[in-house]
């Protein structure tokens, strides 16, 4: 049996040598109970090798994963359960979570919400303490006082000093 090296599940490329569990986290949207999930209800052993599976339940599993309330799979398992536009469950892969979400944010920003004010200026929207964290200076290090450099500069005035009494001495 020949172990494939890349497999297409999705529109992303899994690695064929790692375990099926673990080969569909890499999927967006995909997390560690619904790989368990999809896993049960394709019947494909866990700890098997993607790579050694079969064509058939390759696209079995695709198929789950692209569908999964339509394949047994429970409502509270959706990642978007109650869509705002069509009110219906879905669960979104990929892009469409990608695409979806930016236009919930837009959406927000629209209503003038308050959520949607914070994602505008670049806040955190859920309430978390902006103290310490969410600076907007990230990529500048601002530290006190470097002792190190303190100190040397200090030496470096000193010896400066004392070579310029020197050399007044030597003129008188």
């Amino acid at each position: 049996m020949e172990i494939k090296h890349l497999v297409r599940i999705a529109n992303t490329d899994l690695d064929g040598m790692k375990p099926v569990h673990q080969a569909l986290l890499k999927i967006k949207g995909v997390g560690v109970s619904f790989s368990n999930m999809v896993t049960g209800l394709a019947q494909v052993e866990k700890n098997a090798q993607i790579g050694a599976l079969d064509e058939e339940k390759i696209k079995l599993l695709d198929k789950i994963i692209r569908a999964p309330l339509q394949n047994g799979a429970p409502v509270w398992m959706a990642n978007r359960r109650r869509d705002f536009e069509t009110n219906e469950n879905k669960h979104l892969i990929v892009a469409d979570l990608d695409y979806t979400r930016e236009n919930d944010i837009k959406r927000l920003r629209k209503l003038k919400t308050y959520k949607g004010d914070r994602h505008s200026k670049g806040l955190p929207a859920r309430g978390q303490r902006t103290r310490s964290n969410f600076r907007k200076n990230k990529g500048k290090v601002t530290l006190g006082v470097q002792r190190k450099k303190v100190e040397a500069a200090a030496h470096a005035a000193t010896e400066k000093g004392e070579k310029e009494g020197k050399k007044e001495a030597k003129k008188k």
